[in-house]
């Protein structure tokens, strides 16, 4: 029998691409699945998970969690609430915080809902020594945060990048830290 895997490549950017492709596409075909089998979006999933796991929270927790923007998360709920998967109602100390909770139709959704990762890709992932995994789930974050920097990043002439835990970027040559926060441009008073 013939692979039909591609020739292996000396570029790791070339394979890298192809990886992040191959993922791309097994998310879409699982998000897919869950859209069909719960009626739920991928973020809406995503945030109900969120709400559940956090307990009563607020928009912007559920942001950081799903890594969703603010308006994102707020027409998700839009739709969750229409739905009666969640109330919204407003936080007894700081009016202007929205809070968000499951409903009881919410809690039985997530109950029915499959997992999303298949359970294939699940049993595989658990399968793999926890060391591993911990590599793997460290190696992804990195690629995700050099994915999602912002275009104001100075580019990096020399030496390796590193990522940390606070998701910075730091030259290993010269130990220069390179913050992804933003300047915000002052805003003009004339």
């Amino acid at each position: 029998m013939t692979d039909i895997s591609p020739e292996p490549t000396a570029d790791p950017t070339a394979s890298l691409v192809r990886s992040v492709r191959r993922i791309a596409q097994a998310v879409d075909v699982r998000s897919r699945e869950i859209a069909r089998s719960t009626g739920l979006t991928l973020p809406q999933h995503l945030v109900l998970q969120a709400i559940r796991s956090l307990g009563e929270v607020s928009t912007n927790t559920i942001c950081r969690d799903v890594s969703m923007s603010p308006p994102t998360v707020v027409a998700v709920l839009d739709r969750l609430e229409a739905r009666a998967l969640v109330e919204r109602y407003r936080s007894t100390t700081d009016r202007r915080v929205v809070h968000a909770r499951l409903t009881v139709a919410g809690q039985d959704a997530l109950k029915d809902a499959p997992g999303l990762l298949g359970a294939n890709a699940l049993a595989l992932w658990e399968q793999q020594p926890f060391e591993s995994r911990q590599a793997l789930a460290d190696a992804l974050s990195a690629l995700a945060t050099i994915i999602t920097s912002p275009a104001t990043l100075p580019p990096h002439t020399d030496g390796e990048l590193e990522i940390n835990q606070s998701d910075q970027i730091q030259s290993t040559q010269l130990g220069a830290k390179r913050s992804r926060q933003q300047v915000e441009p002052k805003a003009d008073l004339s």
